[in-house]
């Protein structure tokens, strides 16, 4: 069969309610992604090496490394496709499934978006931008290009991190050695990018079905704190025109790479109106989470549409919300106010909506939950999460 014919075939695929969906790790996602997908009528097990892990408390749950062949291969028996709720699952597995299953996402988004410099070239050739960049080969390098560049720049490794892992701002040309040093001994190849001084920080959750439906969720303006994320605004205080256009990027994106399900794009905006895209994620996405209350369709439903070839959901967003994070440090003084009447969530009009992972141990600066704040106005929700003193830095 050629590829374009296995496509074809692919794209007329529909995986109906009621059949199983397996899922390459078993966190948060996976977990609410089940959620959504069981209210559907769709089955779910997870492979994931923790046991009782989020998405195991509420699917089946192979105990195994995400790079064990077997579980990939008992994962593909007992599901009838197969999705990944995150991009860091070894691609080898992936495309190992992929001749042995139905994997709609294939492997190919994994291998492009598991490592910056493909990823910058896989979206410079959707005809997006993104900040000026260079591959860094010797400490040499890294002083030239951050001669070209100009300070601050920003060294990071090709691939692994997150969450400001395996990043170097360089803030001076005293630091070029022990920052090449520091990164290099991870053994990823290095990238340097330009700093793009941004007005705000901006993302896009965009879908796309095997038959090349796409549709996308509103921006979000995202705040960070320490490189994790803090908040996400929703309608995000920009312009129409900003919207329509960050819009139409992640679409050209998911156009672009061929996405099937969700491809979460995350955008800076500077101050004369420039969009640059940092980086994606080929999946469900923190910055997306506003959408579980506040949109018509959440993203995890959209994600299970799009994996299995159902017409994707509305989009609109149904009122203002912001997303705040629940950190392990949130945790017991958060768990303390849902138990007691809100005085001030009733004074400003707003309703928020908790999400909790069963995460086992609340660490320091992990990612627990997060808090849906639904109101009128997103400086209400706001005002909201500043009154509750919970969130103080």
């Amino acid at each position: 069969m050629t590829i374009e014919a296995d496509k074809r075939m692919n794209a007329e695929r529909t995986i109906a309610p009621g059949s199983t969906i397996g899922i390459l790790g078993g966190g948060q996602l996976g977990r609410m992604m089940a959620l959504a997908g069981s209210a559907m009528g769709y089955r779910f097990v997870a492979l994931d090496p923790t046991p009782d892990g989020p998405c195991g408390q509420v699917s089946e749950q192979i105990v195994a490394a995400y790079d064990d062949r077997e579980a990939a291969r008992e994962l593909a028996k007992r599901a009838d496709v197969i999705t990944y709720e995150f991009e860091n699952v070894d691609a080898g597995v992936a495309a190992m499934l992929m001749a042995e299953s139905y994997v709609p996402q294939g492997s190919e988004l994994l291998y492009t978006t598991q490592h910056r410099l493909r990823e910058k070239r896989a979206i410079e050739a959707a005809g997006v931008q993104v900040a000026p960049y260079s591959e860094i080969r010797s400490a040499e390098e890294l002083r030239a290009a951050a001669e070209r560049f100009g300070l601050p720049c920003v060294l990071k490794t090709a691939t692994g991190g997150y969450d400001g892992k395996g990043q170097w701002v360089i803030r001076s040309f005293e630091e070029i050695d022990e920052a090449y040093e520091t990164l290099n001994r991870s053994g990823a190849e290095l990238v340097l990018e330009q700093f793009i001084r941004f007005e705000k920080e901006l993302s896009v959750i965009a879908a796309r079905s095997p038959q090349g439906e796409i549709k996308a969720f509103p921006a979000a303006e995202n705040i960070h704190i320490d490189n994790i994320l803090h908040l996400s605004i929703v309608p995000a205080r920009i312009s129409n025109e900003v919207q329509r256009e960050a819009e139409k990027l992640a679409m050209r994106i998911a156009e672009g790479l061929g996405v099937v399900g969700l491809i979460a794009v995350e955008l800076f905006l500077t101050t004369d109106g420039e969009l640059y895209v940092n980086e994606l994620a080929p999946r469900p996405h923190n910055s997306g989470h506003y959408t579980m209350e506040a949109c018509r369709t959440s993203q995890f439903e959209q994600h299970v549409r799009a994996v299995c070839n159902l017409p994707l959901g509305d989009t609109s967003l149904l009122t203002p919300v912001v997303m705040v994070n629940v950190l392990g440090q949130h945790v017991e003084p958060l768990l303390a106010r849902v138990q007691e009447h809100d005085d001030a969530a009733e004074r400003l009009n707003v309703a928020p909506k908790l999400h909790l992972y069963g995460k086992k141990d609340a660490v320091h600066k992990r990612k627990m939950g997060h808090m849906n704040v639904l109101a009128d106005n997103v400086e209400a929700a706001l005002q909201w999460i500043e009154e509750t003193t919970i969130w103080k830095v």
